[in-house]
């Protein structure tokens, strides 16, 4: 089980939020014997990607506009535990120059934190959602997102996602790259099929190679096309490629994006669906899609059952930190050794530092993997550690929690970087800074790489501040590791903390 610290119980409310480059979506659930029964849904229409300039500034009225919704879900999550909560930021904001800027105002106006999620995580988290949604099937699926900015294509079966891939190409932004002053015309759908094409062939060949026996379009820009076909009684069968083309020319024959008239298209929707349609018809000739079924269910669901999967022991996290491990030919008996000794130390210096619930899992995450760099190169193995957890695809980790875990673990021996930490979420850096400060002690304490009884360890910790007890005799017996507990201070220093040695008759 996860530690998080915080168990679902029957009767919790759970809560996500997502912050997509078209709309923002909150749904809210009631936690009913394992699964999220939502009992409310928000959604805002926000068009973030649009109010994203070419220089990766964000236009002031679309912060405004995403702000005030914030605040607005803000006010519907108050009373909602802040460990059942979980905003999700995706492609617009993976954009911005400056996301950091954008996730300090978006926080304070939701009242928690939002989090940045890579493209494949974004997928997996649509993946999750749409198979709970959806009939259990041992055959795999092909799931397509079209989201405002990006686009999702995951290939799983059952709960899993065997491949991923996001392109840069979604509804709000494809329109505007093909369709800039709303002129709709053959000569620039071309070039819309051709460039989204080139995209898809990086990864077309290999999804058809693995197949899948269904195709599943989720979201908004799915369902206001199935909608459509419906309505002009093109099928109530899901969508094929004749239905994409018989849209395609409804739009051309309109010759501009403020001349749409199709029947069940929202005023709202009709100024972005140019570039969903095109989106969709060129996935369906690169992949050689024959017929879509469209699904209301989205990432938003999903990130309500990874919140179920984090409090059980279905967190996908733990399955990263193992696969990490394994694939890296990480020394388990001496990771376990390190994780031990980190937690004992953890354990006492919760009573000065008053870690939160959760917060120890970091700790025994970074202790399993802090050795992953030695496959590269012992030489500065710390820092190619840190650079492969920051770069590596983690499922379940967002990008601030991969900083996180990577800061800890590079900071776990030699001179710790300051910037590291101080480049961290203020909500983090705390935080990865004592738990750094306790995974260089258990790995000095573990150097011998042995099974080997340690003495009685008595820590104390207040503020800023470590008073590591070891008995006189037994430093005097290894005098390795007194030296490199004595030559420890200087680089706690750098951490910000002040650590003590004492040495007691014994």
């Amino acid at each position: 089980m996860s530690d998080t610290g915080d168990t679902l119980r029957d009767g919790d409310l759970l809560a996500a939020a997502d912050l997509g480059s078209n709309s923002f979506h909150l749904v809210v659930a009631r936690y009913d014997k394992g699964t999220p029964r939502i009992i409310d849904r928000v959604r805002e229409s926000v068009r973030l990607a649009a109010g994203v300039r070419n220089d990766g500034t964000l236009d002031p009225d679309y912060l405004q506009r995403a702000l005030d919704c914030l605040a607005r879900f803000g006010q519907r999550i108050a009373g909602i535990s802040g460990a059942h909560v979980r905003a999700i930021a995706t492609n617009a904001v993976r954009q911005l120059a400056d996301p950091e800027g954008f996730l300090e105002q978006a926080e304070q106006a939701l009242g928690q934190p939002v989090e940045v999620v890579s493209g494949r995580e974004e997928g997996r988290l649509i993946f999750l959602g749409v198979s709970h949604g959806l009939p259990r099937s041992k055959q795999r699926r092909l799931v397509i997102d079209v989201g405002g900015g990006s686009t999702e294509f995951i290939v799983g079966r059952g709960l899993e996602p065997l491949q991923t891939e996001s392109i840069q190409v979604g509804c709000v932004a494809s329109t505007l790259r093909f369709f800039p002053d709303g002129a709709l015309t053959a000569e620039r759908w071309q070039r819309a099929q051709d460039e989204i094409g080139l995209q898809l062939q990086q990864f077309a060949a290999d999804y058809r190679e693995l197949g899948w026996s269904e195709t599943i379009g989720s979201s908004g820009t799915a369902k206001a096309i199935g909608l459509m076909v419906q309505t002009l009684k093109l099928s109530d069968d899901g969508v094929r490629a004749e239905h994409l083309a018989a849209l395609r020319e409804h739009l051309l024959r309109a010759g501009h994006i403020d001349a749409i008239d199709l029947p069940a298209l929202s005023p709202e929707r009709a100024p972005i669906i140019a570039g969903g349609v095109a989106v969709l018809e060129a996935a369906f000739r690169a992949l050689g899609i024959r017929r879509m079924q469209v699904c209301e269910i989205a990432m938003r669901e999903g990130v309500l059952w990874d919140l179920v999967g984090r409090s059980s022991d279905r967190d996908p996290r733990i399955a990263s930190i193992r696969s990490l491990a394994a694939r890296y030919a990480v020394d388990t008996a001496q990771a376990a050794r390190v994780e031990d000794t980190a937690l004992l130390l953890f354990e006492q210096a919760g009573a000065g530092w008053s870690f939160h619930p959760g917060e120890r899992e970091w700790l025994s995450w970074a202790a399993r993997v802090h050795e992953i760099g030695l496959s590269i190169a012992h030489s500065q193995h710390h820092v190619h550690a840190g650079y492969i957890l920051r770069h590596a695809d983690l499922a379940g980790f967002s990008r601030q929690e991969q900083e996180l875990l990577a800061a800890i673990v590079q900071g776990h021996r030699r001179k710790p970087d300051p910037a590291l930490f101080d480049a961290l979420p203020v909500r983090y850096r705390s935080l990865a800074r004592r738990v750094a400060a306790l995974l260089r002690l258990a790995v000095l304490l573990r150097r011998a790489r042995r099974e080997q009884k340690l003495p009685t360890l008595h820590l104390r910790t207040d503020s800023e501040r470590i008073a590591l007890r070891l008995p006189r005799a037994w430093l005097q017996r290894h005098p390795l590791t007194a030296t490199d507990l004595e030559r420890e201070a200087p680089y706690m220093a750098d951490l910000g903390i002040r650590l003590e040695l004492h040495a007691d008759r014994g």
